[in-house]
């Protein structure tokens, strides 16, 4: 075992002691709810991590599975009466097994080969997306999947529309507060956000400026290698929280406003991933909707006449503690009545990747978050989280629900400039 390998397992063995074994986490897991298996469960996982770290199970196949096999989505986290991190845990182990090699094939390589060389890089992903574009306006997506097998069919599913040039415009460095000053934040665009939705970090930008706040959004900024420390890739996942913290040092803000749940989260997690390098940007790090809230939210002028779900995030719920935020956040909308479902806070399937690279078990989580929300029967669906987002339209559509997909500042945003406002991100374009 190399030393840096040694170092994960001793951080595993002390996270894993902490675990009472009391099963109170077990409800929460989803994988748990649809296999019953309590080796899927995060008790069961846990058992195994520290069975390897302790050497009385091997580094293997099982414990790689079961590592993949978790969503991540952190639910047990919430549940545990004794504060087990078993997301920094998960993390680890996984970090492991990709050391060990434990993962191999073709869609390993796609993978490592998409976190790597595609999704960091602003450019390839805005030529990908313009790809998309072209192909769907050709409607070759379509005759390409009617011709695709069934399995890549169903995948096809998830691609969502690629918005429109004008809507994946870059936005200025600085944007000015509207009125009277309130404050100055930074703001984080993310690697995938800008070109597959780029409206709403527009419309986040906008509600900021409007609420009184000057937004400095650094050109050095990138990827917050979320993705990446899920799929195991430690050194990378770091290397771009290291840029990251670097960029909002050199922009010289306090606090760094983001509108993805799951980076938000990985944002935060910069300090235990970097140590003092990352201590400001982690603590800076805040949720738009939390941000909001504290702050106090300008008067709405405009009306959403809307039924809303809100559905948690869980990067936002269950890894950044937020819940409350958002739904005060839309209850100031005039006109929009929030209404409860029965399964919020559980994961909906799409965690990263994995709706990708489990395909069976991320349709099987959805279909419960699915049924819960058909019975509330909402209007809109609202979700801090691009992969949710995503995630939570497909599924709306297989399911032939009538509702709206949206996040909470898209409907905010809507609700401020439904009367013609000038938008502040195009007052300077």
């Amino acid at each position: 075992m190399s030393s840096l390998s040694g170092a994960r397992w001793e951080k595993i063995l002390e996270k894993s002691l902490d675990c009472v074994h009391c099963g109170l986490c077990l409800e929460s897991c989803p994988t748990y709810r649809e296999t019953g298996r309590e080796i899927s469960s995060p008790r069961g996982r846990v058992y195994l991590m520290r069975g390897v770290a302790e050497g009385r199970v091997p580094l293997g196949d099982v414990v790689a599975e079961e590592a993949y096999l978790c969503l991540g989505c952190r639910a047990c986290e919430t549940a545990c009466p004794s504060g087990v991190e078993f997301g920094a845990m998960l993390e680890l182990t996984r970090a492991e097994v990709e050391d060990a090699g434990l993962r191999r094939g073709l869609a390993k390589a796609l993978e490592s080969f998409a976190l790597r060389r595609v999704v960091p890089h602003p450019r390839r992903v805005r030529l990908l997306v313009d790809t998309l574009a072209l192909v769907q306006w050709l409607r070759l997506d379509r005759l390409a999947l009617a011709l695709a097998p069934r399995g890549l069919r169903e995948l096809g599913d998830l691609l969502p529309d690629a918005p429109a040039r004008s809507a994946r415009r870059r936005l200025p460095e600085v944007i000015p507060a509207v009125g009277e000053r309130r404050g100055r934040v930074g703001f984080f665009v993310g690697c995938l956000m800008p070109e597959l939705f780029g409206a709403t970090n527009a419309d986040t930008v906008d509600v900021l400026a409007h609420n009184g706040f000057e937004v400095v959004i650094p050109r050095e900024q990138g990827c917050c290698g979320a993705l990446h420390a899920h799929s195991g890739d430690e050194a990378f996942a770091h290397g771009l929280a290291r840029r990251n913290a670097a960029a909002f040092a050199r922009a010289g803000v306090r606090e760094v406003v983001v509108n993805s749940a799951g980076c938000g989260a990985a944002l935060r997690d910069a300090a235990r991933w970097l140590g003092a390098e990352g201590e400001a940007l982690a603590a800076g790090a805040i949720d738009a909707s939390a941000f909001l809230m504290r702050e106090g939210l300008r008067p709405v002028g405009g009306r959403c006449d809307a039924r809303v779900c809100y559905d948690d995030p869980c990067h936002l719920v269950h890894a950044q503690k937020i819940s409350d935020a958002p739904r005060r956040l839309l209850e100031q909308i005039p006109g929009l009545v929030l209404v409860p479902h029965d399964d919020p806070a559980s994961c909906c399937g799409a965690a990263g990747i994995y709706n990708l690279t489990h395909r069976e078990m991320s349709r099987a989580v959805l279909e419960r978050k699915l049924h819960a929300l058909a019975a509330a029967d909402p209007d809109v669906i609202a979700t801090g989280n691009p992969g949710c987002l995503m995630q939570l339209r497909s599924g709306v559509a297989r399911a032939g629900l009538r509702a709206e997909v949206l996040h909470p500042l898209e409907i905010l945003a809507r609700a401020y400039f439904s009367s013609g406002e000038s938008r502040p991100s195009r007052r300077i374009l």
